[in-house]
């Protein structure tokens, strides 16, 4: 066996251990249900564990019915699955005997470790030697236990009947777990698996996500929770989450402690690294996670991805109310979302007339009034179905409790229409007082709802907006990879404008016209050549701008021979780069390095006095398909300037995406650099010419 089969099937072994153990065993069990060890053996019986279940409490034979051990030796086989809840003092020598054991996978319940203090993070370094020595999988410290279909060995919060492809949640916080189920469940959402990483001593959420993606099946749950405090290894979280995207998995996701004092909150809890906002929201994109900033905002998210089934395909929406001002409401945010909420067909307004009074509106918001019945809403349904279907692709179904009629029936209508329609149907239920027993049964029959309008506008939003993956060419015309790395050859630190502009151009850049000129001598030859009026800037300082080391519009010889003085007066000056005017729009594009291995951010705004001003750009990691190129540009705020506003002429946006996609496999290709700002480019139509650039090389 070669060692990357051997490696696959050690990591399936190591899957199954703590997904599906067929043997577990519980250090500290107790009768106790106060403590952790007493209520994670209670959790397990109680939702029926099918393997072999032993405990380890050297004062007990038996407890709750379970054969009780006196120490770890004393286990009559090796347990694939420990659970482990004793004084923290205890924790490292019971690891020390269960990899002597050979047992596949830890999951540490203890806490006292690396929250606490730095003994305690020094203990946890040696529970990662000790389980990475023997190739076991350890989670935790400080960690509330998993949940599968298979074992409920959580010790805290609720514990939920677990539905096979639902939702799962990976999480760093065993507590926020806790609260995103309390919300979804009682919403209606079921789950599958959920786990937490606690402290992370050896196995992060990106570890996680990796084995997840690694056994992700047919079976598996198409919705995947995440929630991240720490982010050790970005480049292994963005390959797996982006591989489970491709395989038809959404992904929900929050990073926090992307502020500093969000950080600062982290790392007092669990969290090790906080990552800057610009790259969380880059690799978020990157890998197709829908980036979400709240644990409501990811239940609601969540509800419509379960409702759509992967049926979602387009942004047009269908709002039926009994009342007005809750329609228009959703129709506002949804339009704010960018979902278009259509006028409906002729013939749809024609038989939608025939069901309802002739007070009600059915342009789209379908405004049933009050005295709705629930055969209207099932006519509604039909017939939106029937006339609609490739014209609407998602409907919002809106209900109070007018007081008029009982609710139950409409309520069933509505349920029947989610599992019949060939149109996701989504349910807003406001009346969650005078109707929460209906509502309760409602959810106990696999139904989930929303309880007001607007976020439901917002969650369609971000599910219709959701990030696509894209692929970038294998090849760039006029991009002579061998010739750049000649150039970049032995260089280091930041390069002269000659080496940049011969480097940028064997990319496939255009530059202006222009001359390098190191003494006086031919200075005038050289602005006789180039052409008033001329730009002038000075050769050496990396910040010219910031010196006054750049000089535009000189319109004759008297001028620059000043310009010439003034400029080679500037400390650090070698020379004069003497460059043709451009006119037209200024826009920037700029790469540098990401933190960790992820390579390189590439950013893309407005130039000039607008790039510090406004700061209206965007970020993506490289490389860069070209379909990426045009989000980033039309994503911006100042989008119509480059169409050209007032009579001015607009720039090609198929022109600067280009130059984007060769920026994105420049960097991507010669990792060495570790800095570019082209800034500005500028010109008009197809004319666009690196006015300026720095590159720095390390």
């Amino acid at each position: 066996m070669d060692e990357k089969t051997n490696n696959s099937t050690e990591r399936t072994r190591a899957y199954n251990a703590l997904f599906k153990p067929k043997n577990i065993v519980i250090i500290g069990a107790s009768d106790n249900l106060s403590k952790p060890g007493g209520k994670v053996l209670r959790n397990i019986l109680d939702h029926g564990y099918g393997g072999v279940l032993r405990v380890v409490n050297p004062g007990a034979d038996s407890i709750s019915g379970v054969p009780s051990f006196k120490s770890v030796d004393d286990l009559p086989d090796t347990p694939e699955l420990a659970i482990v809840a004793i004084p923290a003092p205890f924790v490292v020598p019971t690891l020390e005997n269960l990899a002597a054991r050979g047992t596949q996978a830890v999951i540490v319940l203890t806490s006292g470790f690396g929250e606490k203090d730095e003994k305690g993070k020094e203990e946890e370094e040696r529970m990662r030697v000790i389980a990475d020595s023997a190739h076991m999988i350890l989670i935790g410290p400080n960690c509330s236990g998993f949940m599968t279909p298979h074992y409920s060995g959580k010790f805290a919060g609720l514990i939920p009947d677990l539905k096979r492809k639902s939702v799962d949640i990976i999480s760093g916080s065993g507590a926020t777990v806790d609260f995103v189920m309390e919300q979804a469940v009682y919403r209606g959402l079921s789950f599958c698996n959920v786990v937490n990483v606690g402290n992370s001593a050896q196995t992060g959420v990106e570890d996680l996500v990796a084995l997840y993606d690694e056994n992700y099946g047919e079976d598996s749950a198409p919705i995947l929770m995440v929630y991240l405090e720490s982010l050790k290894k970005p480049w292994l979280f963005l390959k797996h989450a982006r591989q489970l995207t491709e395989k038809g998995c959404s992904i929900v996701g929050i990073k926090s402690g992307v502020t500093g004092s969000g950080a600062r909150a982290a790392a007092s809890h669990t969290g090790a690294m906080a990552t800057d906002e610009v790259t969380v929201e880059a690799l978020f994109r990157k890998a197709g996670i829908i980036r979400v900033r709240s644990k409501v905002e990811m239940v609601d998210v969540a509800c419509v991805l379960a409702a759509a089934q992967g049926r979602l395909k387009g942004n047009r929406a269908c709002v039926i109310s009994d009342a007005g001002g809750p329609g228009v409401m959703l129709a506002d945010e949804l339009e704010r979302q960018g979902v278009e909420v259509p006028i409906l067909k002729d013939g749809t307004r024609k038989k939608l007339s025939q069901v309802l009074p002739p007070e009600s509106s059915v342009a789209n918001p379908i405004d049933c009034l009050p005295t709705r019945t629930a055969s209207q809403i099932k006519e509604i349904l039909k017939i939106i179905e029937a006339e609609e279907k490739g014209s609407i692709d998602i409907v919002a179904v809106m209900a109070g409790n007018p007081g008029m009629l009982e609710n139950g029936e409409l309520y069933e209508e509505i349920s029947r229409a989610i599992d019949t329609s060939e149109i996701p149907v989504i349910p807003v239920l406001s009346s969650t007082t005078t109707c929460a027993d209906l509502i309760k049964n409602f959810t106990s029959q696999g139904r989930y709802y929303f309880q007001d309008e607007v976020p439901l506008g917002a969650a369609i939003g971000k599910v219709v907006h959701r990030p696509r993956l894209w692929e970038p060419s294998a090849i760039l015309q006029d991009y002579d990879r061998v010739a750049i790395e000649s150039i970049l050859s032995g260089r280091e630190g930041a390069l002269d404008p000659a080496t940049a502009k011969e480097l940028l151009s064997k990319a496939g850049f255009r530059f202006p016209r222009q001359i390098e000129v190191f003494s006086e001598e031919g200075f005038l030859a050289a602005c006789g050549n180039i052409g008033y009026p001329l730009v002038m800037k000075v050769i050496g300082p990396l910040h010219k701008s910031d010196m006054g080391g750049v000089r535009v519009g000189i319109p004759q010889q008297e001028a620059a021979l000043s310009a010439w003085n003034d400029l080679m007066a500037i400390e650090g000056a070698m020379g004069i780069l003497v460059q043709e005017m451009i006119p037209g729009i200024e826009v920037i594009l700029g790469a540098s390095r990401a933190g960790g291995d992820l390579g390189h951010l590439v950013m893309f705004g407005l130039g000039g006095i607008y790039t510090e001003v406004l700061k209206d750009v965007r970020f993506a990691l490289s490389p860069l398909a070209k379909k990426e190129c045009f989000e980033m540009i039309r994503a911006i705020r100042g989008y119509p300037i480059l169409e050209g506003v007032r009579g001015e002429k607009g720039v090609s946006v198929e022109r600067i995406a280009d130059y984007l996609e060769r920026l994105g496999r420049l960097v991507s290709d010669f990792p060495a650099i570790r800095e570019i700002d082209i800034n500005p480019l500028k010109g008009s139509g197809t004319d666009l010419f690196v006015v300026d650039a720095r590159i720095i090389v390390e």
